[in-house]
C-alpha cells in the first residue's frame, strides 16, 4: 500500500510540474529572455527596468534645418557717418605719406574670409561674403538648409548704377570690394598692426561692399584722388564711407587724398 501511495504522489507531482511549465506567465518569459541575453561588454551593473533610460527617438533620414543666422548687426551703429560727422572725422585724420607699400601682401590680412572676428557680421556663423550679399542684394533668396547661403538676388551696383543678377550656381559679375582696399590700408598704417587686427579689418562689413567686378578691378587700391565711382550720385556716400573707415581704424590720409575727400563730401546735400 505504501508503494502504491508513493507512486500516486509522484505522478501527481509530475502532473503539476508539467502544468506549471505550460502556464508560465509572459512577464517571466521576458525575464528569462533578459537573463539569457549575451553579457554586457561594460563591467558596470545593468540598470533595473525602473531606472533604465528611455530608448532614443528614431532619427530622421532628412537632416534638421540649421538655425537662422544669429542677429549680429551687419553694420556698426551710425555707420557710415553723415556728412557733418564725416567732415569732423576728416579734419582729425593724420596727414602723412604712405609707407611700406613695397612690403604689402594680401596674405598679411588672412587667407580667405573669416567669421572669427569682433566686427559687424563676425561670429554669426555665416561666411563674410554671404553676409555682404545678404545685406546688399535685393529680391534675396536664401538657402532652405543653410540660410547663410544666398541662392539668388539682384545688386544695384553703387559705383555704376547697373542692376546685376546673382545666382549661386552661375558665374557672377559681382565682387566683394574693400572700400579702402587692403593695399591702401597697408600704406596708411595697417603695416604696423597685429595679424588679428588685419584679419578683423579684412572681414569688417563696414569696410566691404558688393560691387561690379570690372569697376572693382579699375578701382584696385587707388585712393579717391586717383579714382572716384563713375556714378556721381554715389560720391557723397563714397566719401562718407571712406572717411568713416579711415577714422574707425586710425589710418592716415595723404594730402591729395584729403582734398579729394573734401570734394566728395562737398557733394552731400
Amino acid at each position: 500500500m505504501r508503494t502504491a501511495a508513493a507512486g500516486a504522489a509522484t505522478g501527481a507531482l509530475l502532473a503539476l510540474t508539467a502544468l506549471a511549465g505550460a502556464c508560465t506567465p509572459p512577464q517571466l518569459e521576458r525575464g528569462d529572455s533578459r537573463r539569457s541575453a549575451p553579457p554586457e561588454t561594460s563591467t558596470e551593473p545593468r540598470p533595473s527596468d525602473a531606472t533604465a533610460p528611455a530608448s532614443p527617438p528614431p532619427t530622421s533620414a532628412t537632416p534638421p534645418r540649421p538655425p537662422a543666422p544669429s542677429k549680429v548687426p551687419l553694420a556698426s551703429t551710425g555707420f557710415p557717418p553723415d556728412a557733418a560727422r564725416a567732415r569732423e572725422q576728416l579734419a582729425r585724420l593724420t596727414v602723412a605719406r604712405g609707407k611700406n607699400w613695397q612690403t604689402y601682401q594680401r596674405s598679411e590680412f588672412g587667407i580667405g574670409w573669416s567669421d572669427d572676428v569682433d566686427a559687424p557680421g563676425g561670429r554669426n556663423g555665416c561666411d563674410t561674403r554671404d553676409d555682404v550679399l545678404r545685406r546688399d542684394l535685393r529680391n534675396l533668396r536664401e538657402g532652405d538648409r543653410n540660410p547663410c547661403v544666398v541662392l539668388s538676388g539682384t545688386l544695384l551696383d553703387p559705383y555704376t548704377g547697373k542692376e546685376l543678377p546673382y545666382s549661386y550656381r552661375r558665374a557672377s559679375q559681382i565682387q566683394t570690394d574693400h572700400v579702402v582696399a587692403l593695399g591702401a590700408a597697408w600704406r596708411a598704417g595697417a603695416w604696423a598692426w597685429t595679424p588679428q587686427r588685419r584679419l578683423t579689418y579684412a572681414n569688417d562689413l563696414d569696410v566691404l561692399l558688393a560691387a561690379d567686378k570690372d569697376t572693382n578691378y579699375a578701382k584696385s587700391s587707388l585712393t579717391p584722388d586717383k579714382w572716384k565711382p563713375p556714378r556721381k550720385e554715389y560720391w557723397c556716400e563714397y566719401g562718407r564711407r571712406w572717411t568713416g573707415i579711415k577714422a574707425k581704424y586710425g589710418l592716415t590720409v595723404t594730402a591729395p587724398e584729403k582734398l579729394a575727400l573734401q570734394d566728395l563730401l562737398a557733394t552731400c546735400r
